[in-house]
């Protein structure tokens, strides 16, 4: 049974096979992956993996969560719900969550 520690799923399992012929398992701790848009999935820029909280996002609109692309996107269709130009039900599920954020502030 592994140490409780190596129980989660941040630790990755290397299975391993000893000079002497034992299958082992060595446990490594997961590296972190870049951020992705929440929309378009590409990588986010700006963002470091290391420091504080506030190296680790962008203090805009949905900094950390969408890409600039997809933010102008949803900014740009949460004017065009407000203007009456086009309806909630039009907008992709993907996007409409957003939109929704912005038409509550």
């Amino acid at each position: 049974m592994p140490k409780p520690m190596h129980r989660s799923r941040s630790f990755r399992k290397a299975h391993r096979v000893t000079e002497s012929g034992r299958n082992v398992i060595h446990y490594r701790r997961a590296a972190n992956s870049k951020p992705h848009c929440a929309i378009c999935r590409n990588e986010l820029n700006g963002i470091s993996l290391n420091g504080g909280r506030s190296r680790r996002t962008n203090s805009r609109l949905f900094g950390g969560v969408l890409c600039a692309r997809c933010t102008s996107d949803v900014i740009k269709l949460q004017s065009r719900v407000e203007q009456g130009d086009i309806k909630l039900n039009d907008i992709s599920i993907g996007q409409r969550r957003y939109v929704l954020q912005l038409v509550a502030h």
